[in-house]
């Protein structure tokens, strides 16, 4: 099979979630023998053609100087137009729909019989918080034309799974995300950040409102914990609301701006030796940072939503607000004892058996190889 994935900001991996599944899941694909190809901006520090058996293709984009959720759209475009009038994919992958819809609607993607188009609708995007009401009936427009126009719809949860067939009436398929099980941690590399073992508390996250950080950094201040144990914040500080929070708890010296991460190893290890790790996502899919604390062993406090629980099950200490979060620091201690242990356990085993990148790498195979035969006999219709 020839495969695009498009709308990522490149493999290897220095931005996000999707980048992070897309540089798994091609290269696991172009192993087994398939022409893979990842479309990756022209500024991404990454400048060859080719990264462990899949092409890459360096597009324009205008997003540093335009701004990214303008100049998104201009590069998801630029993007489609190569793949479709360049190429000769039989399958194009979307990751993700907010800057994509212009460009299915004008090259009428619905029609185009080959390549079929397969599109990840993440979570629900027009309940993101960081977009004004205006913004976000438009996002909602642009789920529905998502919805219309896409072939195929993958969902990386079981909640979002439902969403879309409750209000649309669409199927999707079920993939998520994964992770790898490690146990190569690092001690010492708590030293570059100046903490010890079982003795810090940590968040990993983009910086958006929709993650809740203030939940946890405000319930950690009224906490018992505050000045106890530092609270590490791990997420680059370079967004509007980045810049809100470091300026808004810079009086707070306990919490850490840490910026992005992207040694996996150094990320894991602080994961790993951490004595609980929350998890604020709360407007849907399947993150792939709680994967990857499911795998390195931390003790998680998660957000209560149904997309989390879809995930952690009984896994996990939940909170609903600032209060909750206090609370749950207050007794901290006590909880660690009594559930760390079976909670941890409990995680790691449902990513061995659900989560693990080899076994998403067979579903995306067989997914990939499903529908190109029933688009074929679609068309012989």
């Amino acid at each position: 099979m020839k495969i695009a994935f498009v709308s990522t900001r490149g493999i290897p991996n220095n931005y996000g979630g999707f980048e992070q599944f897309a540089e798994y899941i091609s290269v696991g694909l172009a192993q087994r023998g398939h022409e893979v190809t990842v479309y990756s901006p022209h500024y991404h520090p990454y400048q060859e053609n080719e990264y462990q058996g899949v092409r890459i293709k360096h597009i324009y984009s205008p997003e540093k100087w335009m701004g990214g959720s303008v100049g998104s759209f201009f590069y998801d475009y630029a993007c489609l137009k190569d793949a479709l009038r360049k190429e000769n994919f039989d399958i194009i992958y979307e990751a993700g729909y907010t800057s994509i819809i212009p460009a299915y609607i004008r090259f009428n993607v619905k029609d185009i019989k080959r390549p079929v188009f397969t599109t990840n609708m993440d979570g629900l995007e027009y309940k993101r918080t960081k977009f004004n009401k205006w913004v976000q009936k438009f996002v909602f427009w642009e789920e529905r034309m998502a919805v219309k126009h896409s072939h195929y719809l993958i969902a990386d949860n079981m909640g979002i799974k439902d969403y879309y067939k409750e209000k649309y009436g669409r199927e999707s398929k079920f993939l998520a995300y994964g992770a790898n099980v490690y146990d190569d941690y690092d001690e010492t590399v708590l030293c570059q950040y100046d903490v010890q073992k079982e003795n810090y508390l940590m968040l990993v996250a983009r910086l958006e409102p929709e993650n809740n950080i203030f939940m946890a950094i405000d319930g950690y201040i009224a906490s018992d914990e505050y000045g106890k144990r530092p609270l590490l914040i791990v997420g680059k500080t370079n967004t509007p609301y980045g810049k809100w929070l470091v300026d808004r708890y810079k009086a707070y010296k306990h919490v850490r701006f840490m910026g992005g991460i992207y040694d996996f190893k150094k990320l894991n290890s602080l994961r790993h030796f951490s004595l609980a790790y929350f998890h604020g996502h709360s407007v849907g899919g399947t993150n792939p940072s709680l994967l990857e604390a499911m795998a390195s062993d931390c003790f998680i406090l998660s957000h209560d939503n149904i997309f989390n629980r879809a995930v952690l099950g009984e896994n996990a200490v939940y909170y609903k607000c600032t209060d909750d979060v206090m609370n749950i620091l207050n007794n901290l201690d006590s909880t660690v004892a009594q559930h760390k242990q079976a909670y941890t356990a409990a995680n790691v085993e449902v990513i061995r058996s659900q989560y693990s990148w080899e076994k998403l790498v067979d579903e995306h195979e067989r997914y990939f190889q499903w529908m190109l035969e029933d688009a074929s006999k679609r068309q012989s219709l």
